[in-house]
C-alpha cells in the first residue's frame, strides 16, 4: 500500500466517525484576469509556488501590498488560479488594523463588501467592492457528504478538538465534485481555539 493509499484509508476513517481535518486560512486575495494584468503587467499569469489542499488551487509566487485607511499588509498571498471577479479575503482583526468596513459574508458573495487599494509590482488597483470576513465553513465531496449525511447550504455546529475546546455554530456545508474534504477557518477563529497544527473537527449534530 503506498503512503497516499495509507493517508486516504487514515482519512476516510476520521470522516466516519464524523470528525473533519480543520485548515486555517490567512487573509489572501483572489484576482480577476484583468485585474491580474494591472498589478502584474499585461499577459501575466499567476505561477505557482506550491499546491493547496483543495484540488487546482495554488499559492502563487506573486505577492501583493493591502492599503487600507489605517494601515498597510506587506506580501499577502495571491492565490489562483484567477477568477471571474477579484475577491480580498481578511479576518475581522485584519480589518480593524487596516480601518477597513467587510461583512461576513460566504466567498463569491462580494455584491456591496468592502472596499481597498491593492497594490502590485506593476500597478495600483482600487477595488471598489470584493473585500469580505470569509464565513467558515466546510468543503465536502459529494461521496463525503452522503458518509456524514450532509447537503449543500446546510449550516452545522462543529467542535474544535484542541486544548481550548471551542464550539463555532452556523458552519457552512459546501458540497462539490471538486472539492477536498476540509474546514475552513480564518486566524481570529484558530488562535481563539489555540489551534496548531493537525487539528480535527467533530460535527455535532
Amino acid at each position: 500500500m503506498t503512503a497516499e493509499q495509507i493517508s486516504a484509508a487514515v482519512m476516510n476513517s476520521v470522516h466516519r466517525a464524523g470528525l473533519v481535518e480543520v485548515e486555517v486560512s490567512a487573509r489572501h486575495v483572489h484576482l480577476s484576469q484583468a485585474d491580474a494584468e494591472v498589478l502584474f503587467g499585461p499577459g501575466v499569469g499567476l505561477e505557482p509556488a506550491r499546491p493547496l489542499s483543495q484540488p487546482g488551487q495554488f499559492l502563487s509566487q506573486q505577492r501583493v501590498t493591502l492599503v487600507g485607511p489605517k494601515g498597510r499588509k506587506e506580501r499577502t498571498a495571491v492565490l489562483g488560479p484567477v477568477r471571474p471577479a477579484s475577491q480580498v479575503e481578511l479576518s475581522k482583526s485584519d480589518c480593524v488594523e487596516l480601518g477597513v468596513d467587510a461583512p461576513l459574508r460566504e466567498s463569491g458573495d462580494v455584491a456591496g463588501s468592502g472596499s481597498i487599494v491593492i497594490e502590485g509590482p506593476c500597478g495600483t488597483l482600487e477595488l471598489k467592492e470584493g473585500v469580505i470576513i470569509a464565513r467558515n465553513h466546510i468543503h465536502v465531496t459529494a461521496p463525503d457528504s452522503v458518509m456524514f449525511d450532509l447537503r449543500d447550504k446546510q449550516r452545522v455546529d462543529v467542535a474544535l478538538l484542541t486544548e481550548r475546546p471551542v464550539v463555532l455554530r452556523d458552519v457552512l456545508i459546501r458540497v462539490s465534485t471538486r472539492f477536498s474534504c476540509k474546514m475552513h477557518i480564518d486566524f481570529d477563529e484558530a488562535n481563539a481555539a489555540l489551534v496548531k497544527g493537525f487539528t480535527l473537527g467533530r460535527i455535532i449534530r
